[in-house]
């Protein structure tokens, strides 16, 4: 707010994570200048309708009267609204009626999640054609930018190190900020392995791990065999995920979970499972359904345990006592795993944690690893080769002709035969925590983690997950008659690993304790400046020289 005061200017970029807090300060915004005849009326741009109410319900407590059924076709709105509530896609379908109403008034625009004024070349056309002539614009985004050729509408660009164009955020409030104010919750991201089989178009039957190096095509199998709600992994998975959430409630009373399904027939069947699990009949919101809107608001007044949605809840929606997350789709996006996550972290009160189960996938692992770190859109892409030339073009049509063929073509080829979960690791704060070898579901030492108390400052919950791990540790030494493996050389590969990441996660604690610097954004540093993936999904050599990255910093800083 005093940045923006200061400023006075005609546009504002605000990158903030979710749960910040963005609509309150956009309607402040829009307050003060209404107040001071800045502007007379106000557009609000969001991505879906069900936004557009949630926006007109929040201006409204606001004292702005938005009315969120405004059509283009209609042209005017009743003398009661300072303002209208539209879509993006909606702006696109008749531009020239918006800027025509953008002229007429001086007219304050709110584009909401703005990064989707890129999803399409229409839709960015649309947006900047519309919205030209206004006298003042607010772009609002919680979630990271994409790297494309699209620019966003009444976004500055600025080139990198690299050369390469980025957006300039005029504020950002990013996740670890946050969660340092207070503001979010600490999320635990609870991974699953496990075994999985299927048949493949020619008749092989495979049998893979869940997180082992595998092709992209088997990834993409084995998640979806993992995801069938025939086979044994889901409902392993959304039993441990209701023990998570009963043990929330224990702090948390009115605590509720979300499970995010591909598709509306598996969220059908998985709201079943729930059922049985549970004893109580989950919501379950379908994208398509014109009641889904009110099932939400419905579901987020209640003290029901559980709800199944497709993609309805991925983006902006407010249910702030959301606390446990199942990852049951085969979305595989960063931006729509921001989005999700988005929907667990917004904190009512001090001390509240959430948790989001997922299936040990590795972009998925590198993606959880991951969520202090702070990105801007990159437009384009640096072209190596003369191969690379037409590499952007590429990668667009790849995305449009996605969504027809990919579903079909993995549906055609492979058949899920059966899975079985079991217990992998817990992520939090770029750090990993977990037992090595195979931990059964049902387990007491999957229950190590699924009975972490609801209620835990971040510090707590990182202590909390060292002492479970240490201790189980000292349990399992002891079985073994106290002997250790002379070297680390004698472990099997998944040990070494292990054991590896928890030397790594040791070291970025004691350089935190030094320094003062979160977890995650140390890990960050050290991917920058050692390359490779996550330490999630990092190889034994990346591993080893991100240890001895840190062991220097130790030394230098010393010196």
């Amino acid at each position: 707010m005093d940045r923006y005061a200061a400023a006075s200017p005609r546009d504002f970029l605000t990158v903030a994570t979710p749960g910040a807090g963005k609509t309150t300060f956009a309607l402040t915004v829009a307050a003060e200048l209404l107040g001071r005849r800045i502007v007379d009326r106000i557009t609000i741009v969001a991505p879906t309708e069900h936004l557009k109410v949630q926006w007109a319900e929040a201006a409204a407590r606001a004292g702005i009267p938005i009315d969120p059924t405004y059509s283009a076709g209609s042209g005017k709105t009743s003398k009661d609204y300072v303002g209208i509530a539209v879509t993006y896609a909606g702006v696109a379908v008749n531009p020239l009626a918006m800027r025509i109403r953008t002229e007429r008034f001086k007219t304050l625009v709110i584009l909401d999640e703005i990064h989707h004024a890129g999803d399409a070349m229409s839709w960015g056309d649309g947006v900047r054609e519309a919205f030209e002539p206004a006298t003042r614009r607010l772009a609002l985004t919680g979630t990271p930018f994409r790297s494309d050729v699209n620019p966003i509408p009444f976004v500055t660009y600025a080139p990198g190190d690299d050369g390469i164009p980025r957006s300039v955020a005029d504020f950002t409030y990013g996740y670890a900020h946050a969660l340092a104010d207070h503001v979010v919750r600490p999320v635990l991201f609870m991974a699953y392995s496990g075994e999985m089989t299927w048949r493949t178009r020619a008749g092989d039957e495979v049998l893979a791990r869940l997180g082992e190096p595998l092709t992209k095509d088997m990834h993409a199998q084995a998640l979806r065999t993992a995801l069938d709600p025939a086979g044994s992994w889901m409902p392993a998975v959304l039993a441990a995920a209701d023990k998570r959430l009963s043990e929330v409630r224990r702090h948390m009373p009115d605590a509720g979970g979300l499970v995010i399904a591909s598709d509306q027939e598996s969220a059908r069947a998985y709201a079943a499972l729930l059922k049985k699990i549970s004893g109580e009949a989950p919501t379950v919101v379908l994208s398509d359904e014109k009641a889904a809107s009110k099932k939400i608001s419905k579901f987020s007044d209640s003290d029901q345990r559980w709800m199944v949605a497709v993609r309805m809840v991925s983006e902006g929606v407010d249910v702030p006592r959301l606390g446990v997350g199942v990852w049951a789709t085969t979305t595989g996006t960063q931006l729509f795993f921001a989005q999700a996550v988005g929907r667990f972290v917004r904190a009512r009160g001090r001390g509240e944690t959430a948790s989001v189960f997922l299936p040990s996938v590795p972009h998925l692992l590198g993606y959880a690893s991951e969520m202090e770190v702070e990105r801007d859109h990159v437009l384009g892409r640096k072209v190596n080769d003369d191969g690379d030339i037409f590499a952007a073009e590429n990668d667009l049509l790849a995305q449009a002709n996605a969504a027809e063929s990919a579903s079909g073509e993995l549906e055609m080829s492979f058949e899920a035969l059966g899975s079985t979960a079991s217990f992998d690791r817990v992520l939090y704060d770029g750090g990993e925590f977990g037992h090595s070898g195979e931990v059964h579901v049902g387990s007491e030492e999957e229950m190590d983690f699924l009975g972490i108390p609801g209620l835990l400052e971040p510090d707590q919950v990182r202590e909390l997950l060292h002492s479970r791990t240490s201790e189980r540790a000292k349990q399992q030494k002891a079985a073994r008659g106290g002997r250790e493996p002379d070297s680390v050389a004698e472990l099997t590969t998944h040990e070494q690993l292990a054991v590896l990441r928890r030397e790594l996660n040791g070291l970025v604690a004691a350089w935190h304790h030094r320094t003062g610097q979160a977890h995650g954004i140390t890990h960050a540093a050290l991917r920058k400046e050692c390359g490779g993936p996550a330490a999630a999904v990092a190889s034994a050599d990346q591993l080893h020289a991100r240890i001895n990255r840190v062991r220097e910093w130790a030394v230098k800083k010393t010196s």
